[in-house]
């Protein structure tokens, strides 16, 4: 879990590396889940969870559409909201949820994965993350890749890779080459955040060269998604490998 106080909620009209987020459609599905349309193919689920400790907090994921079929990158935090979001999408958007993939282990990524089991969708992890599920006794996600896989969503390739341990021990990043979309997670921090959140899970010291890793990789990313806050570009990753080297 994240370290709760950095996670922001959506609200007012954000400027960051040059994106207006109130530039972008939003959809509200209820009280608790909102899409944000980044394109034709594209959109950020949002979802708020309530916390007794904290309040009302929000996580991201991503839903990425080819025709009628959609791959889903993390799950809201509970089997209920991601029945909410998955029923959604079927019955307004006439989508099929054809599979999924988890960036990491935490709830916030991987905690709708039952409810996604139960419906028969196919999910793919990082096998360190597999791994991890089985020793927690969480559901597992059906298949491991190790460094990287590449799925396919119709003619359009979903590239996940596993540059090492940040945020948490087993965090991966989705790209979607045909949208240079990059679905970050919670290894990448908001241009808002102050500070890299909970690593009790991760590791610091990899951090820095795991995010190096991904701002290499990915000089040509448009829109850069973390698992909390407003979406942005390369300056994301850049502003969290700063955090990363303090």
């Amino acid at each position: 879990m994240k370290r709760l106080a950095l996670i922001l909620i959506f609200g007012g009209i954000i400027h960051i590396g040059g994106f207006s987020q109130n530039d972008y459609k939003r959809i509200n599905i209820s009280k608790d889940i909102e899409l944000i349309k980044l394109s034709e193919n594209a959109y950020i689920h949002v979802s708020w969870a309530d916390y007794p400790q904290f309040g009302r907090l929000s996580s991201n994921g991503l839903i990425f559409i080819n025709g009628n079929d959609a791959f889903l990158m993390d799950t809201p935090v509970t089997d209920s909201l991601t029945k909410d979001l998955v029923s959604w999408l079927t019955d307004s958007m006439n989508l099929k949820i054809v599979g999924f993939v988890p960036t990491h282990w935490h709830n916030d990524c991987m905690g709708g994965l039952g409810y996604l089991q139960s419906q028969k969708i196919e999910s793919y992890a990082n096998q360190i993350t597999v791994d991890i599920a089985k020793a927690k006794n969480l559901p597992v996600p059906a298949h491991g890749f190790k460094d990287s896989i590449q799925l396919q969503l119709g003619d359009k390739p979903i590239s996940c890779y596993y540059f090492g341990a940040a945020h948490s021990l087993d965090n991966i990043v989705a790209w979607i080459p045909s949208e240079r979309i990059l679905f970050a997670g919670c290894m990448v921090k908001s241009a808002n955040s102050t500070d890299l959140g909970n690593t009790a899970d991760g590791d610091l010291m990899a951090y820095p060269k795991t995010i190096g890793k991904l701002m290499e990789r990915f000089p040509m990313v448009k829109i850069v998604i973390p698992g909390h806050g407003p979406f942005g570009g390369l300056e994301l990753i850049k502003h969290t490998r700063k955090l990363s080297i303090r």
